[in-house]
Formats: structure tokens, sequence, C-alpha cells
């Protein structure tokens, strides 16, 4: 079968990488993708594929049954790929550089939809053990589009809002600049954090720059809460574990010789245990609230619970590596000691259906360093498409 997958991406790949390149041009932040949803479904329909558009408002599903009768009384085999971009102003230089102002694909995303309509021009031509469902989802980068499209039933099949057969499990890949072209990586368990998010205001008391005892100042109070909420990671969680507390942005002030009458600071905290992302919600609130009232000033926190943990369950995660090992030789499989900080709303399938999430590799082998996620000068590799249709083909045809 590898064979035969092979011969089919060969005669299909000029075709993908143009679609690529069309994606490229023409990014779509999240829920607002009707263009390329609009291409994800046509595709799927020119290949007698049943069709759900709407779905997780701007998401689709398509679903190719089993090959035979016995195959469509087997849960279907989902596969995910996220289509939305990001507020960024491109500097590839590229010939299919964005032609939107402002907004570009800088996550890869165009790759992975061009990747999983691939997988699905492989899978309408070949044996299928069972049947197989597309998730075309919206708004990873923001908004939690994998939580929306659960929350709409893409998982469940057609008895809750999905199509066909519920879900058995499902697979999500995601283009990687640090893994050399041709390679995938992976690991069990965590891959990749939860991410919440925390807006903080301070309220002081506004004076003179000159007479600061005639004031209650938010910026130093917000100096003290900011340093005391590294001790967070630093002295409440263990060395071995995994925290991260960053704060991006601070905004206060009018002039030179005003004291302001409030601070706004917002970041981050990233975690990879559920009782460690508890444990730092917990500590930020005891530690901002308590500084800042110890500063005679009063702190008002606005939380939000961001992407759950991305936790590759074990047995499924097995299957992957075995598929890789026999696909793209040993050499080519990358075991992951660590996970990543980073976050996915990939994550949420995981709570309905057993998962796992690997990394594509995007750089080639003569070069030191690729472009990374998020920056403005990263286009999604072409020559990476082939091992993601590949991999995503072989890992929906495992009995």
């Amino acid at each position: 079968m590898t064979t035969e997958i092979d011969r089919i991406i060969a005669s299909e790949f000029a075709s993908l990488k143009a679609i690529r390149h069309d994606l490229h041009r023409h990014p779509e932040l999240f829920f607002k993708e009707h263009r390329t949803a609009g291409i994800a479904a046509k595709e799927l329909k020119a290949l007698g594929a049943k069709v759900k558009e709407g779905v997780g408002v701007t998401g689709v599903l398509g679903y190719l049954p089993a090959s035979d009768a016995a195959g469509n009384t087997k849960p279907a085999v989902a596969l995910r790929a996220d289509m939305d971009a990001l507020p960024i102003e491109e500097e590839t230089g590229k010939p299919y550089a964005s032609s939107v102002k402002g907004q570009m694909h800088a996550c890869g995303h165009d790759g992975h939809t061009t990747i999983l309509i691939g997988a699905a021009r492989v899978l309408s031509k070949i044996h299928r053990p069972r049947p197989v469902l597309f998730v075309f989802q919206p708004a990873e980068e923001c908004g939690g589009g994998g939580d929306r499209m659960c929350r709409d039933g893409a998982m469940g099949g057609e008895a809750t809002g999905g199509l066909g057969n519920p879900v058995g499990c499902i697979y999500g890949l995601h283009g990687w600049p640090t893994v050399d072209l041709g390679s995938v990586a992976s690991k069990p368990g965590p891959i990749l954090a939860a991410t919440d998010e925390f807006v903080v205001r301070i309220h002081g008391t506004q004076s003179h720059g000159a007479y600061p005892h005639q004031g209650r100042d938010p910026i130093l109070t917000s100096s003290y809460i900011i340093a005391q909420i590294q001790s967070i990671a630093s002295r409440n969680v263990s060395p071995l574990d995994s925290v991260v507390v960053t704060v991006g942005a601070i905004h206060a002030g009018t002039a030179s010789n005003i004291i302001p009458k409030s601070v706004e600071f917002i970041g981050t905290i990233r975690t990879l245990r559920r009782e460690t992302r508890a444990l730092a919600k917990r500590m930020f609130y005891s530690i901002v609230e308590g500084v800042a009232a110890s500063m005679q000033c009063r702190a008002e926190i606005s939380w939000e619970d961001g992407y759950p943990m991305t936790d590759n369950e074990p047995a499924l995660t097995r299957g992957f590596f075995e598929t890789a090992d026999a696909a793209l030789g040993a050499d080519r499989v990358v075991r992951l000691s660590e996970a990543s900080m980073g976050g996915e709303d990939f994550a949420y399938y995981g709570a309905f259906v057993p998962s796992c999430f690997y990394q594509l590799g995007l750089k080639p082998a003569h070069m030191d360093r690729y472009p990374t996620l998020h920056q403005p000068d990263f286009d999604f590799n072409d020559d990476a498409i082939p091992v993601g249709v590949k991999m995503m083909a072989l890992l929906a045809t495992r009995d």
C-alpha cells in the first residue's frame, strides 16, 4: 500500500502545491475562514465525500465510508487540520505572499489544510478499512475552534450533529521548523501546554510625581507583583515540573510627572499538569491580591481558562511510531523527551476520543535555522507536504 500511496502523492503534488500557494495568498483570521472552508468543501465534494459545512462556525467536515460493509461497523478515524491565519504583516518576499495587508499564514495552517486535502485525495483512491472523518477546523490561533467543533458534535457522528459513525480516535499534525525535513516527531503523554491568560488592573490613587506620598502608586505596585509572580515557578512548583509565567504588555500613565490612577498588565501562564495548572492559578490570585493590598492598592483580575494541555494517548502514540518507523525509517522518527510550552486547541478533541498530535519536519538539511512559527518571514515548506499526506493516509488505514 505504501508504494501505491507514494504514487498517488507524486501525481497530486503539483496540484497540492498550487492549492497551498493559493491559500497562502489569501489568509483569513479566526472564524472568518469562509474562502478557505469553501475550498476544502469543494475538494471533498469532488471526491464523493459526504460534507457538512458551518460546523464550529466556519469549520468543514468530510466523511468517506469504509471500503466494505464490515469496515462500516467500526468507529471512524478522524484527521484534523486548522485553517486560520495570523494578524502579522508578511515579509517573505515570495511571489505568492499574502495579498491581505496585516494578515499572513505565519504558522503553516495553509500547509496543514493542503495536507488534509491531499490525504482525502489519497484515501478516496485506496482501500479504507474503516470510515475516515476529515476535520477542517477554524480558529486555532484564537477562539478555540476545536472546542466549537466538539461542542457542535463533530466527534459523535450523525447522532450528535457530525457525519457518519462516531469517531474512535483522531490525529493532528503541525509543521515544525526545528525538525528536519522528511522527519516526524512526537511523544506519549503531554506534548503541548495548557495556555491560560490573564488581565490585571491595579487601581491606586493618582498624584503629582513630585509628591508620591499623596497618592498610592499602581506602577510601583505592579512592578512588585510582576517580580513576585515569578516565584510561582521558582518557589511553588517542583524544579522537575514545568510552568511559565509571562507578562506580555503593560499599559499605564500619560506623563513623566504624574503617578497614574491605574495600571493594566496582561500575560499568560503555561503548564503541563492539571495539578500545576490549578496551583499556578491559586498562587497567582494570592500574590496579586496580597501584594496590591500591602501597597494600599486594589487588584482586579480577569482570568481566562485557555486551551487545555495536549495529551497524547499512549497506545495511539505507539501506533503512530510503528507507522512512522515503517514508512519513513526509524532514523527519521524522533522520540521527543520534552513537551513544548506552546499550546494547541487540538487538546479539546482528546477529551472526547484518544488523540495523537505530531510534529512534521520543515527544516532542510542544508539550513542551520528555518524561520520559526509566528515570524513574518515564515513560510511552510512545500517539500513537507508529501510526508504529511503519507503519514495521514497511513494512520487512517491502520487497523
